[in-house]
């Protein structure tokens, strides 16, 4: 059974989300601030996050990025009333795999739910194991990377790059993102080949033909996506 954790203080829209998302292979817990959310947390383990960005105890993107620094991977949906770019952006860099703006469907809402939970049947929880995708295990925790049982020696910006594709799998993530999200040395300018360097690099150790790759696709005027492994045509 997946257990999905909503985290929404507004008391229509979350008893609105239970409903919508409610059925016989969930379980859902509702918490109305971070506090109670925490202590949810810290008593048992979740498949997904759902999160409201504005809470009456604080700030969901502060609480977020605590808890990307001291967890596994959960994936993480925000809810948000913000639709600028920079906010959506600001949600991404903060860790969340999706983000949904109010007012939403709930049957949109239910959709995403059910791509993320999807994507998680792949996943071991961090401190738990590897993160198992097919033929690869990524363990980023012991920085140990393998295809097939063979490890693979990837280096630390490598490493930066693989474990922010993977979180996001199937999600397009524009190059200034990675660029961004990689180089976070406080440098004024970053090279932008080096992204395309580093991509080449990754294809090279990950991929049985990196010329034609099965993962670590290019997304062509935009950036990068890492895909299940059908090959591109």
């Amino acid at each position: 059974m997946k257990r999905i954790l909503i985290v929404e203080d507004d008391r229509t829209l979350g008893d609105g989300l239970c409903l919508a998302l409610r059925s016989p292979e969930v379980e859902l817990v509702l918490c109305r601030t971070l506090s109670a959310a925490r202590a949810a947390l810290e008593a048992g383990d979740f498949d997904l996050l759902v999160l409201d960005v504005n809470l009456p105890d604080g700030s969901g993107l502060d609480f977020l990025r605590k808890f990307r620094a001291g967890s596994g991977y959960v994936p993480v949906i925000l809810l948000t009333a913000n639709d600028m770019e920079t906010d959506i952006v600001a949600g991404l860099e903060s860790g969340a795999d999706d983000y949904v703006t109010k007012p939403f469907s709930l049957a949109v809402l239910r959709a995403r739910v059910n791509a993320q939970l999807r994507r998680t049947g792949a996943v071991c929880r961090g401190g738990e194991g590897p993160l198992v995708l097919g033929a690869f295990a990524f363990d980023f925790d012991r920085m140990e990377f393998r295809r097939d049982g063979r490890l693979i020696d990837l280096s630390k910006t490598e490493q930066k790059l693989l474990r922010i594709l993977v979180e996001n799998r199937g999600r397009t993530l524009p190059r200034e993102l990675l660029v961004d999200r990689v180089w976070t040395d406080g440098a004024e300018y970053v090279d932008e080949n080096a992204l395309s360097v580093t991509v080449k690099r990754l294809r090279g150790k990950l991929e049985e033909n990196p010329s034609k790759p099965q993962f670590l696709k290019t997304v062509y005027g935009i950036g990068y996506v890492w895909s299940s492994g059908e090959t591109e045509g």
